[in-house]
């Protein structure tokens, strides 16, 4: 826990720019004491109100940041403001930097073979000092988690990135991540996606206005209006119900 920590309708979240958790994560990795990041927009906020073995795993990460600009408005109707949103994608790709900078060893797990192949070669082409602990496509069952878990481990990494989608990526840590003993893990969602060119980020201008939701409803309509039609009605409740109730995650 950082000592900027807040108290968000129950759900906590650090208070910290990019920079300070970069810095954060660093020193935690340096000082070899395991760290987990959970990035926090609308939806994990729900998920949390409807099932409270997310929402423990939610409050046991040491690095808990805003994801969604919806967070980081609705901050603003209370006492406590978040600075900014820390987005998965950008937290990841400045650690991948300072990795290279700095000697640490990421591993990569998640994502199609292939995705997961353009995604290594991209960043490895793009800062040429980097080296990986190692790498795993996301398809696999639940028999074999723990060979997963242990290979990881034996990799001796100091850096794990997680593409698979909730909630299986927050189960997958949550049984696990006392044995793989990483210095620092994290869910990195579609970025390996994005960062492979299959499917395009939103641009800076609609970034800025909190509209990446708007973009990903025009690259996947059948997946995404379902999910943000529920979400944010629901979010929007949830916040009002705060204000004016007091209402909190439990």
């Amino acid at each position: 826990m950082t000592d900027k920590r807040i108290d968000f309708l129950g759900v906590p979240i650090d208070a910290l720019t990019m920079e300070e958790t970069i810095d954060c994560i660093v020193k935690h990795i340096h000082e070899r004491r395991p760290a987990q990041h959970m990035a926090i927009n609308p939806a994990k906020i729900m998920h949390m109100l409807s099932d409270p073995e997310i929402a423990k795993t939610v409050r046991n990460c040491e690095v808990i940041t805003a994801d969604g600009m919806g967070v980081v408005w609705a901050s603003r109707l209370f006492s406590d403001t978040l600075p900014c949103r820390v987005t998965g994608i950008d937290l990841m790709d400045h650690l991948l930097s300072k990795s290279a900078e700095i000697g640490l060893k990421p591993y990569f797990l998640g994502a199609k073979q292939e995705i997961l192949e353009q995604t290594v070669a991209h960043y490895t082409a793009r800062f040429p000092n980097l080296q990986f602990a190692g790498h795993r496509n996301g398809y696999f069952n639940e028999t074999d988690e723990r060979g997963i878990a242990e290979h990881i481990r034996d990799s001796e990494c100091d850096m794990l990135f997680v593409a698979i989608s909730s909630p299986k990526k927050e189960q997958f840590l949550g049984r696990w991540r006392t044995l793989m003993n990483v210095p620092f893990c994290m869910g990195v969602g579609g970025s390996f996606d994005v960062v492979a060119g299959k499917v395009s980020r939103a641009p800076d201008w609609m970034q800025r206005f909190g509209l990446e939701w708007l973009h990903r409803v025009q690259q996947e309509p059948g997946r995404m209006v379902g999910r943000y039609a529920r979400d944010i009605p629901k979010f929007a409740y949830f916040v009002a119900k705060g204000k004016v109730l007091g209402t909190k995650v439990p």
